[in-house]
């Protein structure tokens, strides 16, 4: 079967694509970001999904499944005009190349971040709640309107199965994604008088998702998540960090300087409130279990990104 992936030369782009190959599937890979010496079986294109060079790749090969990966996710950067045109331009130009070359399913890699994080959210996020913090965090508007569009294929191209998929955040040896990145000095901060809960799998088990997600095709919106969580500071001590808390309106002017990490405004109220999510329905529909535990993660992260005294 021949699948393409927008933004395979990430991580979990990198993970899912050796998966299918190793099944038989024929993977076309677009990302302008490089990737060495790709396996054989992988054919990469470092085109711009937003380009007629990308449309060329879905009319010549017709592939039979699509997994969009290519968005902008993490935390760490504020709202820009060219991270608003590749998270929702380039799912546009996705889904629309899908429709007029008749892939048969499409999958949309989102995240649990959609729904938001605040004082009073729920305790476990279903897939029919609305986003709830863009007035607090305008910066994840443009993921959110990704999400919402991709959704409306839905009813838009009805002949082609759709999946939104809402993933948690993911931690392993590549270091890549928001709480890795978050994670990555010394000194992890924390807001005064919080500790959130924080939800996250394992990199394989994420691209173990995907791949179960081509095999079933689940038409839908699904939330997916691994094992449960765990407060932030048991994290940053387990991934042998330190933690520092900090009164709210000191961390806003240190975001960014002093070894912190650079995060947007909005992205405080994320390490403040958690974000839960229920995932019975992607394991119902699909058969997935987690099989690494969030010690295991964690421990990965640590071999491959230590701290030095």
């Amino acid at each position: 079967m021949k699948i393409l992936i927008p933004g395979v030369a990430g991580a979990i782009g990198r993970r899912l694509a050796l998966r299918l190959v190793a099944q038989g599937h024929h993977v076309i890979g677009i990302d302008r970001r490089p990737w060495d010496k790709p396996p054989e079986g992988v054919e990469l294109h470092a085109v711009d999904v937003r380009k007629r060079a990308a449309e060329e790749l879905f009319r010549k090969h017709k592939p039979e499944v699509v997994v969009h990966m290519a968005t902008v996710s993490h935390l760490t950067r504020a709202r820009d005009e060219e991270r608003y045109r590749i998270n929702l331009g380039g799912t546009q130009a996705v889904f629309d190349h899908c429709a007029r070359y008749g892939v048969e399913h499409v999958v949309f890699v989102g995240r649990h971040t959609y729904y938001g994080a605040g004082p009073d959210a729920p305790m476990y996020h279903r897939e029919e709640e609305p986003p709830m913090s863009l007035a607090t965090f305008p910066e994840l508007a443009d993921l959110v309107s990704a999400d919402l569009f991709a959704a409306t294929a839905l009813w838009r191209a009805k002949d082609m199965t759709t999946s939104v998929l809402r993933f948690c955040y993911s931690l392993g040896a590549s270091g890549e994604g928001t709480l890795g990145t978050f994670l990555r000095n010394k000194r992890v901060p924390m807001v005064l008088g919080f500790d959130p809960l924080f939800q996250f799998m394992h990199e394989e088990d994420m691209a173990r998702a995907l791949e179960l997600a081509i095999d079933k095709r689940p038409r839908g919106v699904f939330n997916v998540a691994g094992p449960g969580p765990q407060p932030l500071s048991m994290i940053a001590r387990a991934a042998g960090r330190s933690t520092l808390p900090i009164p709210e309106f000191v961390l806003a002017t240190l975001l960014g300087r002093r070894g912190l990490p650079r995060l947007a405004r909005g992205a405080i109220e994320h390490i403040k409130y958690p974000i839960i999510i229920d995932d019975t329905a992607f394991r119902a529909a699909t058969g997935y279990a987690h099989q690494y535990s969030t010690d295991e993660a964690i421990a990965e992260y640590r071999a491959r990104h230590p701290i030095f005294d």
